[in-house]
């Protein structure tokens, strides 16, 4: 099974970002837009591995200390847009040291540079110039979740563990 290491997006930041999509699509952008249930930011990629428990354990066994995320950025991984986050200390140690509990305990993830962001739309394009209009919005996280990536006729679900 498809897994990696994720914040579930408050409500209110999913609408905010969803509006932000709706503006970009009226704005011509073209693309694979990733639906409001999905929208997530990831802090683990893990991808095929059997042993969901482990990473639970791992998980469970790294403290996060509650901290406020907030909208500022964004950008693209080439044709990926997406909508980034203030830079911000306490999701940075978290993140390393969850990368490091897993390493510890020989889970293989993607062990990539650390990019906060939330995936709005795979293969944009656009005929035209666009402007990504990026709402003010924050919320508390509390905890990061496992997350299971599946096919169900034909579009990719999430669903936490």
């Amino acid at each position: 099974m498809r897994l990696f290491i994720a914040i579930p997006l408050a409500e209110e930041m999913k609408k905010e970002l969803v509006a932000c999509m709706h503006d970009l699509k009226k704005q011509g952008v073209e693309g694979s837009y990733v639906p409001a249930q999905n929208l997530h930011l990831t802090l683990a990629f893990i991808g095929e591995y059997d042993k969901p428990a482990q990473v639970k354990k791992v998980l469970e066994s790294v403290p996060l200390q509650p901290f406020r995320l907030s909208l500022s950025e964004k950008g693209n991984f080439g044709d990926i847009l997406w909508a980034g986050v203030k830079g911000n200390q306490k999701l940075k140690t978290y993140v390393k040291d969850l990368r490091g509990a897993l390493k510890a305990a020989g889970i293989p993830f993607a062990d990539d540079k650390f990019i906060p962001h939330i995936t709005l739309i795979r293969k944009a394009s656009a005929r035209k110039s666009y402007e990504i209009r990026l709402p003010k919005a924050e919320m508390m996280v509390k905890k990061a979740s496992l997350l299971k990536s599946e096919m169900k006729g034909g579009k990719t679900v999430y669903k936490e563990m």
